[in-house]
């Protein structure tokens, strides 16, 4: 137990939903209601209201180690957010404990714990306070922070007055700055422009390498797996898998991507207006079978559905190949295709669409692909990660040597050439001269 920071065991958490909260009624409501609520009752329009109650957590076990950095994934309503305002104090839990070793810095929501009516300087200090911080601490920390924040001009400004933007930047500034033992953090990176996001990743890796704990909850896979070595996903409010942040990783983007066992997908999740829409994709190899191989080639058959026969000039069709990390690999345009009819098209119900690859140029593994349809400028149907593919390995080359996972994503034709205009000491073929037509004509 010694080298434990947090410890959760059968944690739990149940919210009553459906129901207003009891109030505090005037004398004039209490006799009205007593005198109409019996025949209202009677004739059935105001039916005895039903306690409904939902379990956020149930059964909950994890542990998390001193210096250890873990990530907390899951959909949108699976939890996570709730253990971290259990953590963090916020809420209580209805069965089950959370052990905690150390002093808690959260940051859960933007400008938790800052006073609108305050100015920035004064926030910081208060949120110091809060984390438990002396003023002397906070003083000596208090420029790196508003340096971190970049809002410098606006320290002295009350905080009402912020952004969005700048209430992220000096609440993640202060979190990140007042070295707490333990560090609650959630969806930091879905506020702030490209460039705060990278700062505040590498903060975190600053943070995790100082050895404090960590807890990161993000939707951002890829910063999931950069920052964490364990993680845990959570599926309606209980825990499915804990292990390795990769294993945990997988298994979310598996059962984001439901997929037949012949490749064959139905749309369900989207977006868009739905003016056309995918109706069901299919990915096979040259032979008209669902396994892929690296370097082979791929067909990739999209079915359209629309109500009625569209007219269109400017229909764009999508493909993006994703990393199980959420990083996007390739993105398959008919745009880039210079003899494409697509463009200039009508469409209508059961409308087949066909991109083709020559040679699939990802190394073996798992990827997501998404799909997306624009017309005339409108979004018309967007899902994204829909189907999950598996690609085996293949003889790419065809010399018998397959890159290993430390040699990158992609496989791609390649031809070298070598002079014999000298030798070097070593027996290496050089050339003292080179000439770019003689190589290009090769």
């Amino acid at each position: 137990m010694g080298d434990l920071a947090i410890r959760i065991e059968n944690l739990g958490k149940q919210y009553r939903i459906g129901t207003a909260r009891a109030r505090n009624r005037t004398f004039r409501e209490a006799l009205i209601d007593g005198v109409t609520g019996p025949v209202k009752r009677l004739r059935g329009l105001r039916p005895p209201a039903e306690d409904q109650t939902i379990w956020a957590l149930r059964d909950v076990s994890f542990e998390v180690k001193r210096g250890e950095v873990l990530g907390i994934i899951g959909r949108n309503g699976a939890g996570k957010t709730t253990v971290l305002k259990i953590l963090s104090r916020i809420t209580e839990p209805t069965e089950g404990h959370a052990e905690i070793r150390g002093r808690v810095g959260s940051l859960l929501e933007v400008g938790t714990g800052f006073h609108p009516e305050l100015s920035g300087r004064e926030n910081v200090y208060l949120n110091g306070a809060i984390l438990g911080m002396g003023r002397a601490e906070i003083q000596r920390k208090f420029d790196e922070i508003v340096a971190f924040s970049e809002i410098e001009r606006f320290i002295d400004t009350p905080v009402k007055h912020y952004s969005t933007g700048m209430y992220m930047r000096l609440a993640f500034a202060v979190a990140a700055h007042l070295e707490p033992d333990i560090l609650l953090i959630d969806e930091v990176l879905a506020v702030g422009d490209a460039a705060f996001q990278r700062k505040c990743l590498s903060k975190m890796d600053e943070v995790a390498k100082e050895g404090r704990t960590v807890l990161f909850v993000s939707h951002n896979m890829a910063a999931v797996a950069h920052l964490c070595g364990r993680g845990i996903l959570l599926e309606n409010g209980y825990l499915t898998c804990a292990g390795s942040v990769d294993n945990a990783i997988n298994k979310y983007q598996m059962a984001a991507a439901h997929h037949a066992a012949d490749g064959t997908r139905t749309f369900a999740a989207r977006t868009g207006s739905g003016l056309i829409r995918f109706k069901q994709v299919a990915v096979r190899n040259k032979n008209g079978e669902p396994r892929l191989y690296s370097g082979c080639g791929v067909s990739i058959k999209m079915e359209l559905e629309s109500a009625t026969s569209l007219r269109s000039h400017n229909l764009t069709i999508g493909i993006g190949i994703n990393s199980p990390h959420g990083d996007r690999l390739v993105t398959l345009l008919n745009k880039f295709d210079p003899h494409a009819q697509a463009r200039d098209c009508t469409v209508a119900d059961g409308t087949v669409v066909v991109c083709n690859l020559s040679r699939l140029p990802l190394r073996p593994g798992v990827y997501y692909l998404s799909f997306y349809i624009d017309i005339n400028g409108e979004v018309s149907d967007a899902s994204k990660d829909a189907i999950r593919i598996e690609i085996q390995e293949a003889d790419f080359y065809g010399t018998g040597i397959m890159p290993s996972s430390t040699q990158g994503v992609f496989v791609v034709d390649q031809a070298w050439h070598y002079s014999n205009r000298g030798v070097s000491e070593k027996g290496f073929a050089v050339s003292k001269s080179l000439d770019w037509g003689d190589v290009a004509s090769q």
